[in-house]
């Protein structure tokens, strides 16, 4: 099974930003034009953008459809977005302005049904986003911690046509302190469906550690982040190291 890695456009007032561990003050801008950002993404290699709407994951709507709209129009490759898509009319609406995979969060804990209806309804189209703080699931921008443990939500989503599942350790995310591998690995062992890392990743190490993890369900990617930003890691040796 092939590694995939999505690197992460995040959205802040229209600029391409990173935060640390999701706190909206401490935000460090590293383009102000996110098309430009994704046409060098598509033009070092990489196969698959991984976009998400801050300000929409706060506000619970989109907020940087403009943005969005300026990725599409700049690259070939697939775009799979999040932030604050929590409708089915919103759903359907971006797919249709050419996003590839729309990733639902904060619905996924709130209304369940309505995201195995939507993944039913429209197959390897609906990833769902599960966000964890000490195992438990964060929503509404990482702002508030549910009590429901993180596997269990996994478990909510099998068998109903969901293309993945974006795991992210928030302690890690930003820092650049390594990915979560046991915690990643023990989500994709508790579910069937194909499971992405986020949050955390540092260095090539990273990426050949979430590769070569054994579990019953091989992990499937990973989301690249502060550390391709920061040029700590180059896009062609993590395509390599992911190959």
């Amino acid at each position: 099974m092939s590694f995939a890695l999505y690197p992460a456009i995040d959205l802040k007032q229209g600029a391409c930003v990173r935060l640390l561990r999701g706190d909206m003050a401490k935000a460090t801008s590293f383009n102000d034009d996110p098309a430009d950002q994704a046409a060098r993404f598509e033009a070092a290699g990489f196969e698959y953008l991984h976009v998400v709407d801050l300000d929409g994951a706060f506000a619970g709507d989109s907020a940087n459809g403009a943005a969005v709209r300026s990725i599409l129009a700049a690259t070939d490759v697939p775009v799979q977005l999040g932030g604050g898509i929590r409708s089915r009319a919103q759903i359907e609406a971006w797919l249709e302005a050419g996003i590839s995979r729309v990733i639902l969060g904060t619905v996924a804990l709130r209304d369940p049904a309505l995201v195995r209806a939507a993944a039913r309804a429209l197959p390897g189209r609906i990833v769902v986003g599960i966000d964890a703080r000490d195992g438990h699931v964060a929503v509404d921008g990482w702002a508030k911690t549910s009590s429901m443990l993180a596997t269990d939500l996994a478990r909510e989503f099998e068998d109903c046509g969901v293309a993945a599942l974006i795991v992210t350790d928030i302690a890690r995310d930003g820092m650049k302190t390594g990915v979560n591998v046991a915690f990643t690995g023990a989500m994709a062992s508790a579910v069937s469906v194909p499971v992405i890392a986020s949050g955390g990743l540092a260095s090539l190490n990273d990426i050949v550690a979430l590769r070569r993890h054994k579990s019953s369900n091989p992990i499937a990617g990973t989301i690249l982040g502060r550390a391709l930003y920061d040029g700590d890691i180059t896009a062609s040796a993590a395509l390599q190291a992911a190959s």
